[in-house]
């Protein structure tokens, strides 16, 4: 294509509030210059005709780190090139399937992210937080019991991967997220419960006091940017809070009283049904333990019931599937889960609009409107009718990120 198409003949939702609509988009020089009205003589028209056209997806909740086998992965169970071969393949699976942004909660370091920004491998834009912060024995630290906790830290792999550090005590936690931004961090994750993969505690457990908790606040305010927690019951929610996060990830069991102080205190939801109902249903292909399975069920009622208390206080939800693992193909299910306890509308302007906002780039994407970003995804039907085509990768048939074609599999 030239640097100027018309994207012609398709239904467009720009996930901006208006009905969806028949409408041509000009796509000139990486931006949205036009939607509607007639192609201009100039521009290379690209029929879309019975497609339904969407901002570029974005995933809140990733784990590009976690792209192979989680048991062989964790210690030296693997190469080091088969690790890095599967989060390029990650990569470029997850922007063929339409996702043109994710935030990444743990794993990865700026390595992966600057690679995929400089076109040389492709994928989708990557906001991360670098490791994911745990207490020693809590979610997070994956190590085996037998295992030292000195000979954790030996296991990273600096420019691409470091999944957990480890802090007891604020003075630790102040040295470990200011090496996390050191080496390129944009926000801070923390554990503060105990979760669902977890070797060495239970989802009732919290974790970090409220003071670990408040300087890990401190550095990343310091820094002009936020915590995001990992929870999975109400007093660790309530914890992080009262300590002042910004943002809750799979929001376990939030209730009225919970959910009325996140909207009081400007804290975001991010649910992950994705991930628990991959659990369920496959925890063999996932390589894990049964029992892991049985955590997830007590999870996936849970965290609807969150999520539904969290919108109805008026918090900000946004969307992520938290999948793991080398197949990470279910990540759209997430829209079809949240489509199934809201509605397809409002699963799709999570996984757009309301991330955009997540990720801080809500004025460059998210919608389809005149001055953005061109990231656009075709869909062969409209999955407001048939939200299943969210969790059908084959169903994205044309990509465009920053205007530039990532996949086209249009019909002849």
């Amino acid at each position: 294509m030239t640097s100027t198409h018309w994207l012609h003949g398709a239904t467009v939702i720009t996930a901006t509030g208006h009905d969806p609509e028949p409408a041509g988009i000009l796509v000139d020089d990486g931006r949205i210059a036009q939607i509607g009205g007639s192609a201009p003589r100039e521009a290379e028209v690209v029929d879309c005709t019975g497609l339904t056209l969407t901002p570029g997806l974005i995933d809140a909740h990733v784990h590009l780190g976690l792209s192979s086998p989680l048991l062989q992965s964790i210690g030296y169970g693997m190469s080091v090139a088969e690790l890095a071969a599967d989060m390029f393949a990650n990569c470029a699976q997850t922007l063929r399937a339409g996702f043109t942004s994710v935030r990444d909660c743990g794993g990865i370091d700026a390595g992966i992210a600057n690679v995929v920004a400089s076109g040389k491998i492709p994928g989708p834009r990557i906001v991360q937080c670098g490791p994911i912060h745990c207490q020693t024995g809590g979610h997070g630290h994956y190590a085996p019991e037998w295992e030292p906790t000195e000979v954790w830290r030996g296991q990273e792999i600096p420019g691409l991967r470091t999944m957990a550090m480890l802090s007891d005590g604020p003075d630790e936690m102040r040295r470990n997220a200011r090496e996390s931004f050191r080496r390129g961090a944009q926000f801070l994750k923390l554990c503060v419960t105990g979760g669902v993969i977890s070797n060495h505690d239970n989802l009732t457990d919290t974790q970090f006091s409220s003071a670990e908790i408040a300087v890990a606040v401190a550095e990343a305010s310091a820094r002009g940017t936020y915590v995001t927690v990992h929870a999975h019951n109400v007093e660790g929610i309530r914890n992080a809070v009262l300590a002042g996060v910004r943002c809750v990830e799979h929001g376990t069991g939030i209730d009225e009283e919970t959910a009325a102080l996140m909207a009081e205190r400007q804290v975001s939801l991010v649910p992950t049904l994705a991930a628990v109902e991959a659990l369920i249903t496959n925890v063999d292909g996932l390589g894990l333990p049964s029992h892991f399975a049985e955590r997830a069920v007590r999870v996936r009622a849970a965290m609807v019931d969150g999520l539904l208390a969290a919108k109805a206080a008026g918090v900000r939800v946004g969307l992520g599937s938290d999948v793991i693992g080398p197949d990470q193909t279910g990540r759209g299910a997430e829209l079809t889960l949240r489509a199934a306890a809201e509605s397809p509308m409002e699963a799709l302007i999570a996984a757009t609009r309301v991330n955009a906002g997540l990720l801080g780039l809500d004025s460059e994407i998210g919608t389809l409107e005149v001055g953005k970003r061109a990231d656009i995804v075709a869909f062969a039907g409209n999955p407001l009718d048939d939200p299943k085509l969210f969790a059908d990768p084959d169903s994205v048939v044309l990509v465009l990120q920053n205007g530039v074609v990532a996949k086209d599999e249009r019909a002849a």
